[in-house]
């Protein structure tokens, strides 16, 4: 996977009002797919109550691809509750994956 700065990241969501980070689960959705996982459309995140199902699958990608570290659970509560500070969190998970 792409190595980005998570600070960055988190920055960036804050700085674009949540731009950013529609553009990063996009890109960060493609790099999983190519890497195992099975994330459907990103089209899917405008949906109120389907986003909340996206993020599930979204999160079960990043415990195949990461091999767990971190769980589904995790990555999902991360996603859902804090979801700014959860995509840097998650992006310095991806930037540790080979």
């Amino acid at each position: 996977m792409q190595k980005r700065n998570p600070v960055a990241v988190v920055i960036l969501s804050f700085i674009t009002f949540g731009i950013y980070q529609l553009y990063w689960f996009v890109v960060t959705k493609d790099e999983l797919n190519q890497r195992g996982g099975d994330v459907p459309t990103a089209w899917l995140i405008i949906i109120p109550f389907v986003y909340i199902w996206w993020l599930w699958k979204y999160s079960q990608a990043v415990d195949t691809v990461t091999k767990s570290q971190p769980s589904a659970g995790v990555s999902f509560l991360l996603l859902w509750l804090v979801t700014s500070i959860g995509t840097g969190i998650l992006q310095s998970y991806y930037n540790d994956t080979k």
